[in-house]
């Protein structure tokens, strides 16, 4: 599970939050600017890093108690 979250979720995670910043900085949608603005393809690359992040942040919550466990 290690190689899921390095290599998949965390990268997303990072995309979505680097999109997020160009948005409330620059008001300049990355996302929409290549899929369109709220197409089908853009819906579903938003769900994904959505998705991604949520599943980042449990699997961060539940190796941080699992290493609190094993002390």
């Amino acid at each position: 599970m290690r190689g899921l979250t390095t290599y998949v979720l965390m990268p997303l995670t990072i995309l979505g939050a680097l999109n997020w910043g160009l948005i409330g900085i620059f008001g300049f949608d990355l996302v929409a600017f290549i899929f369109g603005p709220m197409s089908i393809a853009s819906s579903i690359v938003y769900a994904i890093i959505g998705i991604a992040a949520l599943a980042w942040v449990i699997w961060m919550i539940i190796e941080k108690s699992q290493k609190r466990d094993e002390r």
